[in-house]
């Protein structure tokens, strides 16, 4: 495809809609912790932007490669998705209840930031099928504008939960936990479809 307007269009099209599931697990997590730093939410905006960023170009580079494998894999994303978002949520909720009398904000670890990274993301290594007859340049190019959208949505997730989760603040936790279970959840029926 060559790079002209319709090529930014779809593009940023596309990082929208990818976008979705992480701008949901974005609000989930500033719900559960309102007190979020600056340079907290740039992290968490990153990893998401980073892993949308990744994905559709090992998409594309597995288009471009292994079809097959991949083809055999792709079947697999909504139960990973499902089992990986379920188990943060969970165990979010679970969290909660057990530190009910304790006022303390869940935290935020890099081990559970990246298994999100992981599970918004990984629907996105088909975005490779859309993108497979692109060159390596506009495919890099279009995940670097993915990644841009991506980054900006999951900013406004996060501005959107915090405000939530200082108003909220009590049962927040649970709040943001029953969001990433629905998430899993409608993962992997939109991938049974």
């Amino acid at each position: 495809m060559k790079i002209n307007i319709m090529f930014f269009i779809n593009s940023i099209l596309l990082g929208a809609g990818l976008a979705m599931d992480a701008f949901s697990v974005s609000v989930a997590n500033a719900i559960s912790n309102p007190k979020m730093s600056k340079s907290k939410m740039i992290t968490v905006a990153g990893v998401f932007g980073g892993f949308q960023f990744l994905m559709p170009l090992i998409g594309w580079l597995c288009v471009n490669t292994v079809v097959n494998y991949f083809k055999a894999f792709e079947k697999f994303v909504p139960y990973i998705a499902l089992v990986l978002l379920v188990y943060i949520g969970g165990k979010m909720i679970f969290d909660s209840l057990k530190n009910e009398s304790d006022e303390n904000e869940a935290t935020l670890g890099a081990g559970t930031l990246f298994v999100q990274g992981v599970a918004t993301s990984i629907d996105a290594l088909s975005v490779g099928f859309t993108i497979q007859k692109y060159s390596f340049v506009s495919a890099l190019i279009s995940c670097i504008i993915i990644f841009a959208v991506t980054f900006i949505i999951c900013i406004s997730g996060l501005i959107i939960g915090k405000n939530f989760g200082n108003r909220y603040s009590k049962r927040a936790q649970i709040i943001g936990g029953i969001i990433l279970i629905g998430i899993g959840i409608e993962i992997f029926v939109k991938g049974l479809i």
